[in-house]
């Protein structure tokens, strides 16, 4: 824990990577971190070679000081990083040596230890009621004391852009006084996130030359440039960046941790992660959202699911010729991978590669080809959307390739590995209102299954609840694998108000067992209808890959 200098990265401590995702990122609005949450978040970062993560400000978060003496007592062994605290200067008029706030980082641990400062003239007089004199004092003071008391000290000037563009003097003096006072590292903060990339480096430029401090950079994503903003920073010679994991931050959020390891690694050549590391961006982003109970952003640079998703029918027919020519990288590199997006803007080479991921090779059926294009494109002219469910399309191309029609019953595995396990004769759903306001739903399905006729019925909270409950207690008996299959996420969407309640419905289903996940869609007037076509696709998607495994 008492690690001062990151360990195990190519550029030792000449480059400083840092993390503010426990306090920073956790300002996010919708993110609430426990303590064992933020202990699981540090080690993860820490696996993936981050040299520097704030935990918090101790003293001034009962949870921030938690995590500090759990860190402290051997819950957090960190391999790469070191553990950084972070608060405030002494206040005004006061001693360091007094200061609550001050003794409180101290009691944290914390080998380094970062300092906010205003370094913006207005907010030295209107926030903190004081003057530059005093407030740099209050620098000195407390960072002398820190590093008198053996830690490393960082300092992120407070509003520094805005503040130089004011009063550059000012903001100049709060630099010195912090380097005076023994601080590693003057951080530049776009506080307010207003500042665009040219701008910024230009100022970065002008004070790297009349200081000659060791500069970092940490940029709020007010104007859509935090990544941008970093970059160039970097580029006009800042060597320690602050970011938070995907982005997360208050209002617009801060500086994206993965793609500015992304463009600090694959575009600008800086090994700024251990060997082998970059490989495990997409999982960790991804990991890290899901510890924030928040959904990974698809469109998320590098780690998204659709960062090299293609859709468009000219970008596929390039990608089957060669990948490159509309990947900007390898998306293995960063743990990614690519995807072609089957809709009806596809052609023949969308589905020749959507069929490589289902492992079909289609090339030679060119005629089978050209029919599920054709029929892909009248299903999305009803509302059918496959782009994101690719196991109702591999269905779907499975069907076509099998020369089977629509709805068609097999007891055993096609040609493909397409399995029907069952045949619907009718369902019924019945809504029960009771006079105290209770619903509940009850559902009866006839199937014919290895051939008998089973019948079941189920009640639920709803009618696809229920549905979805009859079905399994139908086929489970049949398909023991059925136990393990989960209804992950049920999305509805009305394609057209217009038509008011009697619109047509498009449903989105995610299923997934523990060995994967995989989507199905169902569209109808009737959403029940819709929610009944999607449910049996993920069950017949689920049936195909355990034919597939006994095979």
């Amino acid at each position: 824990m008492f690690r001062t200098v990151p360990a195990a990265t190519p550029l030792g401590d000449a480059f400083h990577l840092y993390d503010t995702t426990l306090r920073d990122g956790a300002q996010r609005e919708g993110i609430s971190y426990s303590v064992t949450d933020k202990l699981t978040v540090a080690r993860l970062l820490d696996s993936l070679g981050v040299g520097f993560i704030e935990g918090g400000w101790p003293g001034a978060l009962p949870k921030d000081t938690e995590f500090f003496a759990r860190a402290a007592e051997g819950e957090l062994e960190l391999r790469h990083a070191a553990l950084v605290a972070f608060g405030s200067t002494r206040r005004a008029g006061s001693t360091a040596a007094e200061d609550p706030q001050v003794r409180a980082l101290l009691d944290s641990k914390a080998p380094v230890i970062t300092l906010v400062a205003k370094s913006d003239r207005r907010h030295i007089e209107r926030a903190l009621r004081t003057d530059v004199e005093e407030n740099c004092a209050m620098v000195r003071d407390t960072v002398s004391l820190l590093v008198a008391e053996g830690r490393r000290v960082f300092v992120d000037a407070e509003h520094f852009f805005d503040g130089y563009a004011f009063d550059p003097d000012c903001a100049l003096r709060v630099l010195e006084a912090a380097v005076l006072g023994g601080a590693d590292v003057a951080v530049l903060c776009d506080t307010n996130g207003g500042s665009l990339p040219t701008g910024l480096a230009e100022t970065v430029t002008e004070v790297s030359a009349r200081t000659g401090f060791r500069l970092g950079i940490h940029c709020q994503d007010d104007t859509a440039c935090a990544v941008a903003n970093t970059i160039a920073a970097v580029q006009a010679g800042v060597t320690h960046v602050q970011c938070t994991a995907n982005g997360y931050g208050e209002r617009a959020g801060n500086a994206d941790l993965f793609p500015v390891i992304g463009n600090l690694v694959t575009k600008l050549g800086m090994p700024v992660l251990p060997e082998g590391k970059l490989a495990e961006l997409t999982p960790v982003s991804h990991a890290l959202a899901e510890i924030a109970n928040l959904a990974p952003d698809a469109h998320q640079a590098y780690v998204g699911s659709s960062a090299f998703a293609h859709k468009a029918g000219l970008h596929a027919s390039a990608i089957k010729v060669d990948p490159e020519l509309y990947n900007h990288m390898e998306p293995s590199e960063v743990g990614n991978g690519m995807r072609v997006l089957v809709t009806e803007m596809a052609g023949r080479a969308s589905l020749e590669l959507k069929g490589r991921e289902f492992g079909l090779d289609l090339t030679d059926n060119p005629e089978a080809v050209g029919r599920v294009v054709r029929r892909v494109k009248e299903l999305e002219a009803g509302g059918w959307s496959f782009e994101a469910a690719d196991a109702s399309l591999e269905l779907l191309l499975r069907e076509e390739l099998d020369g089977a029609s629509a709805g068609s019953a097999e007891d055993a595995a096609t040609t493909t590995g397409r399995v029907q396990p069952f045949t619907l004769e009718s369902y019924r759903v019945v809504l029960d209102h009771a006079a105290d306001g209770t619903v509940v739903a009850e559902a009866t399905v006839r199937l014919h299954v290895d051939g008998e006729r089973v019948i079941a019925t189920a009640e639920g909270t709803g009618p696809v609840n229920a549905l979805d409950a009859a079905l399994r207690a139908a086929l489970t008996p049949y398909l023991p694998w059925l136990s393990e299959v989960r209804l992950l996420d049920y999305k509805v969407r009305i394609l057209s108000g217009e038509h008011g309640t009697d619109a047509v419905t498009r449903v989105l289903v995610d299923s997934g067992d523990g060995a994967g996940k995989w989507t199905t869609v169902g569209v109808h007037g009737n959403i029940v209808e819709a929610s009944w076509l999607a449910l049996c696709d993920a069950l017949v998607h689920r049936a195909s890959r355990q034919e597939a495994k006994v095979r």
